[in-house]
């Protein structure tokens, strides 16, 4: 009886959600639903049939959610797909985001939850996407404005410039082009990112030498002094080496932007519920960011302060952290400056860890 009573409340309160729910289980058989998803989907009973049968949704191209998605038997360090447009076969559009749950990276699934949206609400993400395009026109068009201006003075003065003096308009041309070409990468992966569609080729990655690669670079680029304190015998993580090195480059140029000292990277091995992390820490010696600010730091185009950059790298930071099972977090150093935390999860085959390991 209780347990009966337990699934009643759980229906009731999915029943209550404005959203449609779907959740299977790890077996990939559907155990909830409620009424809403019931009607979107166009089937009154699918508790017990398979999450490929009652999710009959294609996209554009005609492949069908399941097959796409691959919820079971996709990237196993996966646990979200982002917000999607699919169609039912009478052309219904449905905006389906999908969570994955595990008991811990790499784990099996536990769980599969859809939240089914009616395409009504795009008229939401069509005025975020307009917003999104003025903020892109806008970052595009300082850049685009040098290069304008100091080509189409060579173009009418040739004559009137020394060899040293186009020299050094070519040289701002090409770092104005550099910009460009960092902010269309960066827009390319956020798209990535918000589609779901972020390719990833994980495999253990040596910590240390991929920080000490990123430190080499951005200091040989601003100068500015960097410190690595990583502890010993520190575990291989599960990572893309590219999207690591893009998260760590990141967080310390952040670092070097917003703070006037020093900067310091530090990496640690951890334990959080049983499983086995690296954490590597980035700390400036800036203002620091604000509590209540925090959780905007991680939204497109937020930037803080008078300092450069294209307001996307934290975004970026986020998602590919979360593409890995992993987990970020802002906090204060105890100067007062900023301090970003990031768990990387420890190499599968690494892990040798238990719950009762000291």
């Amino acid at each position: 009886m209780g347990g009966e009573a337990g699934t009643d409340s759980v229906e009731a309160v999915l029943d209550s959600m404005p959203d449609g729910v779907v959740i299977a289980d790890a077996e990939g058989v559907v155990t909830h639903a409620n009424d809403i998803a019931c009607k979107m989907l166009g089937t009154d009973r699918v508790i017990g049939k398979p999450l490929a049968d009652v999710v009959s949704l294609q996209d554009l191209e005609g492949r069908d959610w399941f097959t796409v998605t691959a919820p079971y038997t996709g990237l196993r360090i996966r646990t979200m797909q982002a917000e999607q447009a699919w169609r039912l076969d009478d052309g219904t559009e449905l905006l389906v985001t999908t969570r994955i749950s595990r008991p811990a990276p790499s784990e099996p699934v536990e769980r599969v939850t859809l939240v089914l949206r009616s395409a009504r609400a795009r008229s939401v993400l069509d005025r975020e996407r307009s917003d999104l395009v003025a903020s892109v026109a806008h970052e595009l068009r300082s850049p685009l404005t040098g290069v304008k201006g100091f080509t189409g003075t060579l173009l009418t003065r040739w004559d009137r410039f020394s060899d040293d003096q186009k020299r050094l308009i070519m040289q701002s041309v090409h770092t104005d082009a550099d910009r460009l070409t960092r902010l269309i990468a960066e827009l390319l992966e956020v798209a990535r990112i918000d589609t779901g569609r972020l390719s990833l080729s994980p495999r253990p990655v040596d910590v240390g030498e991929s920080v000490q690669g990123v430190i080499s670079s951005v200091h040989a680029g601003t100068g500015r002094q960097i410190t690595y304190d990583p502890e010993e015998d520190l575990p291989k993580i599960q990572a893309d080496p590219d999207r690591f090195a893009q998260v760590v480059t990141n967080l310390v140029e952040n670092a070097v932007r917003h703070g006037s000292g020093r900067v310091r990277v530090l990496a640690t091995p951890t334990q959080r519920n049983g499983s086995s992390y690296v954490e590597v820490v980035v700390e400036d010696e800036g203002e620091g960011i604000r509590p209540e600010i925090r959780k905007r730091v991680f939204t497109k185009f937020w930037k803080h302060g008078s300092t450069g950059g294209s307001g996307l790298g934290m975004y970026i930071v986020h998602g590919f952290v979360s593409a890995h099972g992993g987990q970020v977090a802002i906090r204060d150093t105890q100067e007062g400056g900023a301090r970003i935390e990031v768990l990387w999860p420890v190499a599968p085959d690494l892990d040798t860890s238990s719950p009762d390991s000291g």
